[in-house]
C-alpha cells in the first residue's frame, strides 16, 4: 500500500484528501505544517507528498526545498491557488512532479497521484538496476515486475538452493541464459564456476571434446591436453543452452556422465569424478521433442528434475517500460549519451509491436537508437529503419505461398542429407555443399 503525506494548514482540506485517498487504497498522514512534514519525512519513507503553495511559518516553497534534501526522488504535487500557477511550474522546473488547483476535481487528482506513484516506483527500480549496473558493469540483470516474471523469480528462489537439473524452456532472446545464471547465484554453488555452452554452435565432430576434454594426440590436431567444461565447471553450474541440438550418440554420452557422475577424457582410460550441477535450456518444448524422436525420453526424465518455462516478451508487455528504460541506461554508458526516455509515440510502436526477437531484439533497437540520437528523448527517426518497429503487415497470400513452398523444399534437402548420413550434421552440411555454421542455424530454423 502506498504512502502519502498530505501538508496542508487547511483542516477541511486534510480531512477531505484523506477520506478521498484512503477509500482508494492508500495510506495516508496529515499534517498541518512544514515543519511536521520535514520531520515525517525524516522518520517516514512516502511514496508522495501533497504539499500546500501557501502556508504559515514555512512556505511550500521552503518545505518542498527540505524534503527534496532529504528525499530527492520523492514526488510532490503542490496544492495552489489559481493565482499561483506560475510558481508552480517554476517549482516543475526544480523537480516538483506537477501541480493542482484548488479547488481540485477528485477523479483528476486520484488520476495525477496514480501517475505519480507508478512513476516513483519505476524510479526505484531504475535507481536499482542502476546499482547493480555500476557494482559489475559486464553483469546481465534479470528485469522484470509482471505478475509472469515474479512467478518464474518464485520458482527461482525454490529451485535454487537445490542441486536438482533444470530445465529452461522459452523462444530465442527470452533470457534463458539469464534466469540460468541467477539459479546458480542464488544456490550454494554461487562460489564456483557458471559455465554456459551453446550446444547449437559446436559442431558434431568435437561436441564430446568440448564437454568432456582430451588428452594430447587423442584426434588429429589434439596438440594438448584439454579439460572439458564439465571440469571446468566442477562444483559449479553448467549451462547447456540448445540442448536439442545434441545428437543421439553425443545424448547418450551425456547421460552416463550425469547418471555416473564421472568421465573420461577422449584418449585417457582414467576416470575423473565430477561434481556439477547441470541447467539445460531449449527453444522448443523438449517433451514435443521426444514424441517427434528428436530428444532421447531417458535423458529427457534425467534432465527434467524441475522445469521453467520462460514467457515471451509479448506475453509480458507491463515489463516492456521497465527494459525501455534498462536498456536506455546501459547503452548511454557505453556510447557517453544522455538519453532520458523515449517519445509517446515511440513508447506507442514499442508497445504494440509483437516483439518476435523477444527481448533480445528489443535491447538491440533501444541500444542502436539510443546511439542515432542527439537529444534526451528517442524520437521515432532515431529507430533503425530496417527493423520494422510497427506492427507487421501481413504477407499476400502469393507471397506466403511462395515463402512456405521454399522452406519445405530446403527442409526436405536438410532431412535427406541427414538420412543419408545417419544423422551426421558435419558430412551432411558437405554434402549439400553448405558451410556448417550455416547448416546448424538452418537444423535449429526447422527444429530438426
Amino acid at each position: 500500500m502506498a504512502k502519502i503525506l498530505i501538508v496542508d494548514d487547511n483542516k477541511f482540506i486534510r480531512y477531505s484528501l484523506t477520506t478521498l485517498l484512503e477509500d482508494a487504497g492508500y495510506s495516508c498522514t496529515a499534517v498541518e505544517d512544514g515543519y511536521a512534514a520535514i520531520k515525517e519525512v525524516n522518520e517516514t519513507i512516502y511514496d508522495l507528498a501533497i504539499l500546500d503553495m501557501k502556508m504559515p511559518g514555512m512556505t511550500g516553497r521552503e518545505v518542498f526545498s527540505e524534503l527534496k534534501n532529504i528525499e530527492p526522488d520523492l514526488p510532490i504535487i503542490f496544492l495552489t491557488a489559481f493565482g499561483d500557477i506560475k510558481d508552480a511550474v517554476e517549482l516543475m522546473k526544480k523537480g516538483a512532479y506537477h501541480y493542482i488547483t484548488k479547488p481540485f476535481n477528485n477523479d483528476e487528482i486520484l488520476l495525477l497521484i496514480g501517475k505519480a506513484i507508478e512513476s516513483r516506483f519505476l524510479t526505484k527500480e531504475i535507481n536499482l538496476l542502476r546499482k547493480k549496473l555500476d557494482e559489475n558493469p559486464k553483469e546481465i540483470n534479470v528485469v522484470g515486475n509482471s505478475p509472469e516474471m515474479k512467478s518464474i523469480f518464485n520458482q527461482v528462489n525454490i529451485v535454487a538452493p537445490t542441486d536438482l537439473t533444470v530445465v529452461i524452456q522459452g523462444e530465442s532472446g527470452t533470457g534463458k541464459e539469464v534466469i540460468a545464471n541467477l539459479i546458480h547465484k542464488e544456490s550454494k554453488r554461487k562460489d564456483k564456476p557458471f559455465i554456459a555452452v551453446d550446444c547449437g554452435a559446436i559442431p558434431e565432430t568435437l561436441v564430446e571434446s568440448e564437454l568432456f576434454g582430451h588428452e594430447k594426440g587423442a584426434f588429429t590436431g589434439a596438440d594438448s591436453m584439454k579439460e572439458g567444461k564439465f571440469e571446468i565447471a566442477n562444483g559449479g553450474t553448467l549451462f547447456l543452452d540448445e540442448i536439442t541440438n545434441l545428437s543421439d550418440p553425443n545424448q547418450v554420452k551425456l547421460l552416463r556422465v550425469l547418471q555416473e557422475r564421472k568421465l573420461s577424457r577422449l584418449g585417457s582410460k582414467k576416470v575423473l569424478n565430477v561434481d556439477v550441477r547441470v541447467i539445460t535450456a531449449s527453444n522448443i518444448k523438449l517433451a514435443d521433442a521426444v514424441n517427434n524422436g528428436k530428444f532421447r525420453h531417458d535423458l529427457y526424465y534425467r534432465l527434467n528434475e524441475f522445469s521453467i518455462d520462460l514467457p515471451a516478451l509479448r506475453q509480458r508487455k507491463t515489463d516492456i517500460t521497465l527494459f525501455v528504460s534498462y536498456f536506455i541506461n546501459i547503452a548511454n554508458k557505453e556510447f557517453g549519451k544522455e538519453v532520458k526516455s523515449v517519445s509517446d509515440d515511440v513508447l506507442k510502436s514499442i508497445e504494440s509491436y509483437n516483439w518476435p526477437g523477444n527481448i533480445r531484439e528489443l535491447r538491440n533497437v533501444i541500444r542502436s537508437a539510443v546511439l542515432m540520437c542527439n537529444d534526451s528523448e528517442i524520437k521515432q527517426i532515431n529507430i533503425p529503419k530496417d527493423i520494422n518497429i510497427k506492427k507487421e503487415s501481413s504477407p499476400s497470400p502469393e507471397e506466403s505461398t511462395l515463402e512456405d513452398s521454399k522452406k519445405n523444399i530446403e527442409k526436405e534437402y536438410i532431412v535427406n542429407a541427414l538420412k543419408k548420413t545417419g544423422g551426421n550434421k558435419s558430412q551432411a552440411a558437405k554434402l549439400l555443399n553448405m558451410n556448417e555454421r550455416t547448416f546448424y542455424r538452418k537444423i535449429k530454423q526447422y527444429n530438426l
